[in-house]
């Protein structure tokens, strides 16, 4: 082949392979401003009034905020009612309101990976058979899993650091990287570090906690594996904030930095 023809060559096929990178960016953000503009339908709100406690401490534009981010979910995802269970706008609003409280005032494709919510009416058998769930987030599909009576427990009660919901999602956000090992995606690469050193200081702690069986602010299912920490330290983080931001500064701090929230100040 000649030379140049060749070079030809590998700068169009360069070209596309770049293409490919930045097109579905570009789509993806032109589908979301659509999204975000369309109007905000006032039972929806009226879900968020009834369905998420902390939305009415939130500020006008956090509301909106949320607003748009909520119909981002709601137009991208695909629900699934299970055992007989029909998925009603309460439902989906409920359970996106809860998934886009963790993204807010933080640059976000709006859980890229996730493709389908599968809502139960109760706890369910998991698809190996090995035990009854409340939820699920599969690692290497676009799936989370829900009980829809313990989404509404979640809700109804906001202050017991127990929400199925808040934990599921932040297991998405802990596997977007490809691995859930509590390790989220950060802004920045040189605060790795600090990460590592206090979510582990912490996990060390809620174990040794739970080993003598002593109370902890956060639920001992975070003492499980790291992931699982993070999960239920998101959760406390949100519905506990005032006593995690006493009792755990430190982590208080380092969650208070990731997800650009002040539950404390709720």
């Amino acid at each position: 082949m000649d030379p140049i023809l060749k070079l030809l060559l590998i700068l169009a096929v360069g070209a596309l392979s770049i293409a490919g990178l930045f097109v579905p960016s570009a789509l993806r953000r032109v589908r979301h401003r659509r999204l975000r503009q369309q109007p905000f339908p006032a039972k929806w709100r009226t879900f968020l009034e009834d369905h998420l406690p902390p939305y009415d401490r939130l500020s006008a534009e956090s509301r909106q905020e949320l607003h748009g981010l909520i119909s981002i979910f709601l137009g991208e995802k695909h629900f699934e009612g299970c055992g007989g269970l029909a998925v009603t706008d309460e439902i989906r609003v409920t359970v996106a309101a809860q998934a886009c409280l963790l993204l807010l005032n933080r640059p976000t494709n709006v859980y890229p990976k996730l493709d389908t919510v599968l809502v139960y009416p109760t706890a369910y058998t998991d698809r190996e058979g090995g035990g009854v769930r409340l939820g699920e987030s599969w690692t290497r599909a676009g799936v989370v899993v829900l009980a829809w009576d313990y989404v509404k427990g979640g809700v109804q009660n906001f202050e017991d650091g127990r929400n199925v919901t808040l934990h599921e999602f932040a297991h998405r956000l802990d596997q977007e990287d490809g691995a859930a090992d509590g390790a989220a995606i950060l802004a920045e690469a040189s605060a790795y570090r600090t990460w590592a050193e206090v979510l582990g200081k912490e996990y060390a702690a809620l174990r040794r906690r739970a080993k003598k069986r002593r109370r902890t602010v956060i639920d001992k299912y975070g003492a499980t594996n790291p992931a699982e920490f993070f999960a239920e330290a998101t959760v406390a983080f949100f519905e506990k904030g005032r006593t995690l931001q006493r009792k755990r500064p430190d982590l208080y701090e380092e969650l208070k930095s990731y997800y650009r929230q002040d539950p404390a100040e709720w």
